[in-house]
């Protein structure tokens, strides 16, 4: 289905494709020119709503396009041109039936959608993209975020094929893998000592003071424009049906709002029958909204985050109260995942399925374990797993979860054999 050459989608641009802004918080609508980021009312989150009218499944199914731009008559953005290099290959990752894994689970069908072969090895090159994009549409010669390193990295990336100047704030604990790659990809880089929170906020104070156009997540609605063509993919690759869950780690929450978006907006589209509930998945060192839903509360209370999975380390998450909507509003449900549980995943996902995870991805693959054990989920279930970012990302981590050794030997056949007769003294988790 996603192997076909790239064409050309002038046809789509002429339409408006921005129809407004619905706030999540009030349930008021605003014209495009009324709002940028929060709701002007009320102060809550907003969703983006596009123009679909004409959008038919099956012209998006015919579309020769593999990547997230074959649905862009269903977003509120106009898709780029072939020039625009890594803007225009986004999207159009993998979902492969994990046989081995299921079995292991005891579980009927299990699939994994691998984000981690994006451009820049995570799926925030979606939102990303689709920020670049706008901002480039309003005249924007700036954009700023704060980012835990996937986020920033997507940006720098996709900003810089959009021809817009982009500064990053990240956290100076960051991955150094990750802060090479924001270093490689040229945006304006600056770490800051402190949380994503403390970042998060600064690049804001930035953006009103020096009018830039702030990407940061959940405070931008078009990030989440961009996060849910990865459920438009999981559906049209399941054969345009919804499965029964779909599993996805958590930080401040705008992931599983895009993919809680993406479905609704295709039920509603009478594309496909039904909404996937949902499981979040935290890390137990940054469980804010985890909390929230085991307390049956809508109060997210701030937390001091410690954990590995730095990816879904946000203790005062900006999506948080929509996530935690969305999956009531799915029938779902959250657990919360120690980092070694997430550490052990890292290894499982390797051995049983040849997927590199970084720790928040591996976090998906930790919390379907653990709610399989809790009867959260069914085993009969079909889940998807959503691994959000590739391995490589984190390699420190990696080493950590592989716990085994590799033997130093002289060029020999005889020192090979003797090698090949000891075992390991660890094996993969």
């Amino acid at each position: 289905m996603f192997a076909l050459p790239f064409v050309a989608r002038c046809h789509y641009s002429r339409r408006m494709r921005l129809l407004g802004y619905d706030c999540d918080g009030c349930q008021r609508q605003f014209a495009p020119e009324a709002a940028t980021y929060r709701c002007p009312s009320c102060g809550g989150n907003l969703s983006v709503q596009a123009n679909t009218e004409g959008a038919r499944r099956d012209a998006i199914s015919a579309d020769r396009d593999p990547s997230m731009w074959r649905y862009a008559p269903l977003m509120a953005v106009t898709p780029p041109g072939a020039e625009t290099g890594p803007l225009s290959s986004v999207g159009g990752t993998p979902l492969f039936e994990a046989r081995r894994m299921a079995q292991r689970l005891g579980m009927g069908k299990l699939w994994i959608k691998d984000e981690g072969r994006m451009p820049t090895g995570s799926l925030k090159d979606r939102a990303s993209a689709v920020v670049a994009l706008r901002a480039r549409e309003i005249g924007a010669q700036r954009v700023i975020t704060a980012s835990t390193g996937n986020a920033g990295v997507a940006l720098a990336a996709m900003a810089g094929a959009a021809g817009v100047d982009a500064v990053i704030l990240v956290p100076a604990s960051a991955p150094p893998a990750k802060i090479a790659q924001l270093k490689i990809f040229g945006a304006t880089l600056v770490l800051v000592r402190g949380s994503y929170d403390d970042a998060f906020e600064l690049a804001e104070a930035a953006a009103r003071e020096f009018g830039w156009y702030c990407r940061n997540t959940g405070s931008n609605p078009f990030t989440a424009e961009g996060k849910k063509t990865v459920s438009f993919e999981i559906a049209e690759q399941l054969g345009w049906r919804a499965p029964d869950r779909v599993v996805v780690p958590v930080g401040d929450g705008n992931i599983l709002v895009g993919v809680a978006t993406g479905f609704r907006q295709l039920h509603a589209l009478g594309f496909i029958d039904r909404v996937p509930k949902l499981l979040g998945v935290q890390a137990e060192g940054s469980s804010p909204i985890a909390r929230a839903f085991v307390a049956g509360s809508e109060q997210i209370e701030s937390v001091q985050t410690s954990t590995l999975a730095d990816s879904i380390a946000a203790g005062r998450p900006a999506d948080g109260l929509r996530a935690l909507r969305a999956v009531r509003a799915s029938g779902g449900s959250f657990v919360s995942v120690s980092d070694q549980q997430i550490l052990g995943s890292i290894a499982q996902l390797g051995s049983g399925a040849a997927v590199f995870a970084e720790p928040a991805a591996a976090a998906a693959h930790a919390g379907l374990v653990a709610a399989l054990a809790q009867a959260v989920v069914a085993r009969d279930e079909e889940v998807v797993l959503l691994i959000t970012g590739n391995g490589l990302k984190d390699i420190a981590a990696a080493e950590r979860a592989a716990r085994r050794t590799a033997p130093v030997i002289d060029a020999s056949l005889d020192a090979l054999r003797s090698a090949l007769t000891k075992q390991p003294e660890n094996g993969p988790t």
